[in-house]
């Protein structure tokens, strides 16, 4: 419950009024800092820890290249490709009568192995690491041994003892579902009722648990933490405080140097780096984010992308509350297509984090998303899920209402040099007869 009185909050914070009344919105953090570090409070949060999550990620490539026949091109490293989107340059320009200048990317995480979302990095990578901890500590393999061994019938009968829960609207859900059934823990997945039913049929061919729930995403990470605290074999993935899953994630970062500059893509000061990330509770953009500040530091902007529906990220950090307000707090009925991001209550973990990280937030209705989805697919021959086309505004919104943004920065007269990437967080496993149920405006 808010412990604040609303219409103090609105006197001090007016944009929330437009935030109430559904408008789209750009915010822009005060608090952002853009020769900031990546020092935490946290010491288990830093580049170390990121090297380290790389590093447990390339010794399961082995298992991951033999379970997944999909990942063997790339040998069990689940990445994505980035991409120019030029075609959609022209539609973004048209559409909303801006100059977009720079490059236009699209990172394809809509087409990662396995789960096809963001989520695969740091859901898949978790459930990696409570794997390794306890095969380790059963003396069932060695870190020097091939970690193949995880794929044999004794490695899964020893796993089948064990369980792992978490909460989910629906792409977390299948990356640690999948890699958990693999593996051969007992899991379960509590779903919202956001949550999307093919995605639900989907992890019970896998072999997994769903529970269902008539509420929202908050009640379905309680309901997981519940079960996990009632079986010492139970582990919980808690998406919205998960040091580990924000690890993986942000593993994503160094990746995307080295495909920039197999581009001949520069990122310095001359050369201003723009990413528009979807954000739900906030793990997946915030380690990302994260990841991209330690790798580019001071010539990286990364920006939130909301639902006006369900903007609690944005709500959070406008007004330092964090996880101490929810959507609902402001009257909103949070009730979006983009599943993904239909949460109500931000992580209060990956906010703090990001407050002097995040260039600002900006909100997108439903109506944008789907005329985007449309467009990117007839263009660019491109489907994503609907959330996922959160950041394919960004470049818009930070030209018609970020000039102010940009000349602090020091940037109106860069703009040209720049490069801006919009994070294509899901789309791929999209059923096909669904595919065509939104790209004919019949969802």
């Amino acid at each position: 419950m808010l412990n604040v009185k609303l219409g103090s909050l609105v006197n001090d914070f007016p944009d929330l009024e437009k935030v109430m009344t559904l408008q789209e919105i750009l915010w822009v953090n005060g608090k952002f800092n853009v020769q900031a570090g990546i020092n935490h409070a946290d010491e288990s949060i830093n580049q170390i820890a990121i090297d380290d999550a790389a590093g447990r990620l390339q010794r399961f490539a082995p298992f991951i290249a033999n379970a997944f026949p999909e990942t063997a091109l790339s040998k069990g490293i689940i990445e994505s490709e980035i991409m120019v989107i030029n075609e959609m340059k022209s539609v973004l320009k048209s559409r909303y009568d801006v100059a977009i200048e720079g490059k236009l990317l699209l990172k394809c995480d809509n087409a990662l192995p396995i789960s096809g979302s963001i989520k695969a990095r740091g859901g898949i990578y978790e459930v990696l690491k409570h794997a390794e901890k306890l095969a380790l500590e059963a003396g069932l393999l060695s870190i020097e041994e091939p970690y193949e061994l995880f794929a044999s019938e004794k490695v899964r009968a020893f796993f089948s003892k064990y369980s792992i829960a978490v909460g989910s609207t629906g792409n977390l859900g299948l990356s640690i579902g999948i890699m958990s059934a693999k593996l051969g823990f007992q899991v379960t997945v509590h779903m919202s009722a956001d949550a999307k039913e093919w995605k639900k049929a989907l992890l019970r061919e896998k072999g997994v648990s769903v529970v269902e729930y008539e509420t929202d995403y908050s009640l379905a990470v309680e309901k997981g933490r519940e079960q996990a605290e009632s079986d010492p074999m139970c582990y919980f993935i808690d998406d919205e405080n998960s040091k580990d899953l924000f690890l993986g994630y942000a593993v994503a970062a160094s990746r995307l140097k080295s495909q920039l500059n197999a581009m001949n893509i520069i990122v310095d000061a001359e050369h201003p780096l723009f990413v528009y990330l979807p954000c739900g509770v906030g793990g997946g953009p915030g380690g990302v984010a994260y990841g991209l500040k330690s790798e580019f530091g001071e010539h990286v902007y990364s920006f939130f992308a909301e639902p006006t529906n369900a903007p609690c990220m944005m709500i959070g950090m406008m007004t330092g509350l964090h996880d101490g307000i929810a959507v609902e707090d402001l009257g909103i009925e949070q009730k979006t297509e983009a599943d993904g991001l239909a949460v109500g209550r931000a992580s209060g973990f990956v906010g703090r984090i990001m407050e002097p990280l995040l260039a600002g937030c900006y909100t997108i209705t439903d109506d944008e998303m789907l005329t985007l989805l449309r467009e990117l697919k007839v263009r660019e021959d491109i489907f994503l899920e609907p959330s996922a086309l959160a950041g394919m505004k960004g470049p818009v919104i930070l030209e018609k209402e970020g000039q102010a943004f940009l000349a602090k920065q020091g940037l109106n007269m860069k703009m040209a040099s720049a490069t801006h990437i919009v994070w294509a967080t899901g789309g791929n496993m999209v059923p096909d007869e669904l595919q065509e149920q939104y790209l004919n405006g019949k969802y």
